[in-house]
């Protein structure tokens, strides 16, 4: 049976969170912040949807995380000035899940589904645009520098193992995951992202009652100057993820 890994995830933004300040307007579009690109491929199974993961090596950046293939930006990606970087990141997915896992992606068939702004102010922060795609014919060649393992897996599984302390996810790993779990085929989990539009996640990072919580639009308490709790007859809106304890615990009233 798998032995419960470090979840190294809630070690790092603890470890982080000090540094966390108040989000500015311009701290989702700051130049100066790393852009990456990951892509959530979708396949039907005998049981449902399924997704494809990777396991990072232990070591450097996301160190033994399970991940969606992707990565940074590239100079290459951009084809002309006038890309914008929704555009730019599209095709840095197709790239980076080619050298990741072997596919090959036709950039025209994915659907942008989100943009993730971490908190402003922690050591570490990468802008990154989540994109889904149809599995593509042809088999998997992963590239050992950038993954140990890979694995199609229902996202209900995988929130399971996490939730057991098995498997190391990162915040936008997982609440992508718990939004997929609710589509019963790959092809309803596209045209809710095609309806929906791009769901864009600014981060604000506080300490809760047991630990960090990530708490983004729509949660009362989103803002710095947030008031007065509300009263029993009205209950506090909520969207935030809730990691300081196992299973974490997402809330999203709005």
């Amino acid at each position: 049976m798998p032995q419960p890994t470090p979840d190294r995830a809630l070690q790092a933004l603890s470890d982080s969170i000090g540094g966390a300040r108040t989000r500015r307007p311009e701290d989702a579009t700051d130049p100066a912040i790393p852009v990456a690109a990951t892509v959530v491929l979708l396949r039907d199974a005998a049981a449902g949807l399924e997704v494809l993961l990777i396991e990072r090596p232990d070591r450097g950046s996301f160190a033994g995380a399970w991940v969606f293939p992707g990565g940074k930006l590239e100079e290459a990606d951009r084809l002309t000035a006038d890309d914008g970087e929704e555009q730019v990141a599209r095709r840095a997915g197709v790239r980076e899940t080619f050298e990741e896992t072997g596919l090959r992606l036709d950039p025209a068939g994915l659907t942008t589904l989100s943009c993730w702004d971490p908190p402003p102010g922690l050591a570490l922060r990468i802008r990154t645009w989540f994109f889904l795609a149809p599995a593509p014919a042809g088999e998997l060649a992963l590239s050992p520098d950038e993954a140990v393992a890979a694995e199609w897996v229902s996202p209900a599984e995988l929130l399971a193992r996490h939730g057991r302390g098995e498997a190391t996810l990162y915040p936008p790993t997982w609440v992508t995951l718990d939004g997929l779990r609710a589509h019963a085929d790959a092809a309803s989990a596209q045209e809710a992202a095609r309806v929906g539009g791009v769901a864009r996640f600014e981060t604000v990072a506080r300490r809760g009652g047991e630990g960090p919580v990530l708490l983004w639009h729509g949660d009362e308490e989103y803002e710095a100057d947030a008031g007065a709790p509300a009263s029993v007859d009205h209950p506090p809106a909520r969207h935030r993820l809730e990691i300081g304890a196992l299973p974490w615990r997402y809330q999203r009233t709005v």
